[in-house]
């Protein structure tokens, strides 16, 4: 047996090097452990992004307009000088209101149309026209068909009378527009079910949760197939961006949820001038396993831009598919660390990152021919000298630190990383997918769970459909409606690309 005697050694300055080394050890790892409790800290009581969502800014700035707005009109009530001005600016910069909503017209007249001073008539020399914008509050209404029969006096039997007109709830109550319009607010406006109900129920409708519900199911599956084709379309584009989101599933099995994941992949060629529409499609699956992109991206070849998940590189195993990585997960790595406190490699790193997107200000927009002159000018001597900073440093330092992690995290993705300096059309980060995925966040949040696998597929699938069209400045209620008719009413699936969002014609602006 060893006794710790005969495990040190005997000369004394290798035994004050040996305490030395296990201290700076020790050191390393209690900033290790430190820099990992204050991520955790961040995480759980801090922001999780380096600036607020813009509709969290929004929300702030309403109560300060609110504020400002509030003490204005008891400034404007003590002062009709004050007040006369204000509605000057008002009608000044108020710009007019869209020609597509309908008129009303009120005519204020005068009683007596004679003159005061002769008595004689008056007649009519001009008008002040003023508009405003007014509202109806949404109410339903009923729409009846009638279907006449007809008879023959001469043959008792013969009865004749047109058919029924199809519809997507055979027997049921809805219109097309209606089911449209409770899966918009569902998924696109982020009201669960129960709270529909509650809102219909003021306005002296009942509909129950349940049947809304069925609705929302019948309306997925009648258009599975057109979310089908936007995923096939999406494969046969030369670019595309994939992520991946948490979908909490019920588990009545056990009592409590299961973690699933909805899947996206968008393309947005409009930063390079690229004519294939924008376009989101999301897929659930119940796990993460690296599997589902392969399955889910069958097919596709060409450059595929992601984060730093591990499970997309079996996709490029076989040559076809290029990947992406996104320089905007590196620099949240740095970021954090620069954020913990004074840490001058990390934020040195931000500063040539922040370079990097400098260059892509620039030139967001031209074609990918220029943006690649462009970038080989400006940004390939940046990368360049970035990699052999992020070496020499990664020597310097205790590999056990987080600071070590994150530059490896750099170093190991690099090929990828630079990939756009081969490509123009290749972003310098993910950051449209992600764009694409917030929706799905929101109603995550005021769902909390998809009830069933299947309740998440649809999820997927009627997401899919709403943020392409989104995406495609339409109104997505418009554009569920006018599909879903098109296909009760009999729509061939060999024309099924007509139902695209961007193939659609007959659908009003999303304002």
């Amino acid at each position: 047996m060893t006794t710790l005697g005969e495990t040190l050694p005997t000369d004394v300055e290798a035994l004050q090097a040996m305490i030395l080394a296990e201290r700076a050890a020790h050191a390393a790892e209690a900033e290790r452990l430190r820099q990992i409790i204050k991520e955790m800290q961040r995480h759980r009581f801090g922001r999780r992004a380096e600036t607020l969502p813009i509709d969290q800014l929004e929300l702030g700035l309403e109560d300060v307009q609110q504020t400002e707005a509030a003490q204005s009109a008891e400034a404007e009530r003590a002062d009709p000088e004050r007040r006369a001005a204000t509605a000057a600016r008002r009608r000044a910069n108020r710009g007019r209101l869209p020609e597509h909503l309908p008129r009303v017209e009120t005519l204020v007249d005068i009683e007596d149309k004679t003159c005061p001073c002769c008595a004689g008539a008056l007649h009519m020399i001009g008008e002040d026209r003023t508009e405003r914008l007014d509202i109806v509050p949404a109410q339903f209404r009923v729409l009846v068909v009638r279907r006449p029969k007809y008879g023959c006096r001469a043959c008792e039997d013969v009865v004749v009378q047109a058919p029924a007109l199809a519809r997507l709830i055979e027997g049921g109550i809805p219109t097309e527009a209606l089911v449209a319009q409770v899966v918009t607010s569902k998924y696109a406006d982020h009201l669960p079910l129960y709270r529909q109900a509650q809102i219909y129920a003021r306005q002296g409708t009942k509909l129950d949760r349940s049947t809304l519900a069925d609705w929302t199911g019948r309306a997925a599956f009648l258009l599975s197939p057109v979310h089908a084709r936007l995923l096939e379309t999406l494969k046969r584009s030369g670019k595309l961006f994939a992520d991946e989101t948490t979908a909490p599933v019920l588990d009545p099995g056990r009592g409590r949820t299961k973690t699933g994941q909805l899947w996206a992949y968008a393309r947005d060629d409009r930063p390079w001038g690229g004519l294939d529409p924008p376009a989101v499609a999301f897929v659930y699956a119940p796990d993460r396993k690296a599997e589902r992109p392969m399955a889910h991206l069958s097919g596709f070849a060409g450059v595929l831009q992601v984060d730093g998940y591990g499970g997309y590189r079996a996709l490029a195993e076989g040559g076809g598919v290029r990947l992406a990585f996104c320089w905007s997960h590196v620099r949240r790595r740095f970021y954090e660390l620069a954020q913990a406190g004074p840490a001058p490699i990390a934020s040195e790193a931000l500063e040539r990152i922040k370079a990097l997107y400098a260059v892509e200000a620039d030139i967001r927009g031209q074609d990918p021919r220029a943006r690649l002159a462009a970038r080989r000018a400006a940004s390939l001597p940046l990368t360049e000298a970035m990699e052999v900073w992020l070496r020499a440093s990664l020597e310097t330092i205790s590999q056990k630190t987080k600071l070590a992690e994150a530059i490896r995290y750099a170093l190991s993705r690099w090929a990828g990383l630079t990939l756009f300096l081969e490509d123009g059309r290749v972003e310098l980060d993910n950051n449209t997918v992600e764009r694409a995925i917030r929706p799905l966040a929101l109603s995550r949040k005021n769902s909390l769970f998809a009830g069933s696998d299947g309740g998440a597929e649809h999820w997927a699938a009627l997401a899919s459909l709403i943020e392409t069209a989104k995406l495609n400045g339409l109104n997505p209620q418009a554009y569920l409606t006018d599909a879903i008719t098109r296909i009760v009413q009999g729509h061939p699936q060999s024309r099924i690309d007509e139902l695209m969002p961007w193939n659609t014609v007959a659908v009003q602006p999303n304002g």
